[in-house]
């Protein structure tokens, strides 16, 4: 995925941006350019777009492992962040990681819409079900997967962005940290943490 000089329109058309639309200074924040576009301004948003497309698009890449729906999946994110951009509050993050979050649950939501996460969760089985070849782990396993997905659900939003990161799209810690804008250390910090609390709830059976 390649950005352009060209504007993005919010609407999925582009067009060449005039004179009056050059308004963005190229050292403006990444949170000031959200702050503009809550306001309607499409310039912001074209700048908005080519600063975080190569984050989202590579995020959803990842999860989807398929060009083409990554790049519906991009579109997507980028059309909620135009019609919801008044919704970031800077207090509580910086904008990179707010849109690797929208970027992260709308590939997960295509995912299951497709019915492909089923796959993807028994990768946790997988090992254990094919070392005893005992029927009754597969269903001792498949409850397992349930309360483990139940637990993660109950993880702080932070802790669990970073757990499913790590376990359920096989991101590095590198990766992960890269993707979010974020030091290693507090990636680390975060999945320790999600990996802790999911074990003291209902004593499950999960390794780091």
């Amino acid at each position: 995925m390649t950005s352009s000089s060209t504007a993005h329109d919010p609407n999925g058309s582009t067009s060449s941006p005039s004179g009056d639309d050059i308004a963005v200074s190229i050292g403006e924040s990444t949170e000031c350019l959200v702050a503009r576009v809550s306001g309607g301004d499409q310039a912001a948003f074209a700048q908005l777009y080519d600063r975080l497309a190569p984050l989202v698009y590579g995020l959803t890449l990842r999860i989807l492992r398929d060009a083409n729906q990554a790049e519906d999946v991009t579109q997507e994110v980028f059309i909620e962040l135009w019609r919801h951009a008044d919704q970031f509050d800077p207090s509580r993050g910086v904008a990179r990681t707010w849109a690797a979050t929208i970027a992260h649950h709308r590939a997960v939501d295509r995912v299951r819409t497709e019915q492909a996460h089923r796959h993807r969760n028994d990768r946790w089985a997988a090992v254990m079900v094919v070392a005893d070849g005992d029927p009754e782990g597969v269903t001792i396993e498949g409850d397992e997967r349930r309360l483990a997905r139940e637990a993660l659900e109950r993880l702080e939003p932070v802790q669990r962005q970073a757990v499913q990161l790590a376990f359920y799209d096989c991101l590095k810690h590198t990766q992960i940290a890269e993707l979010l804008g974020l030091p290693l250390g507090t990636v680390k910090s975060r999945i320790r943490a999600g990996l802790g609390n999911l074990r003291r709830q209902g004593n499950l059976a999960i390794t780091d």
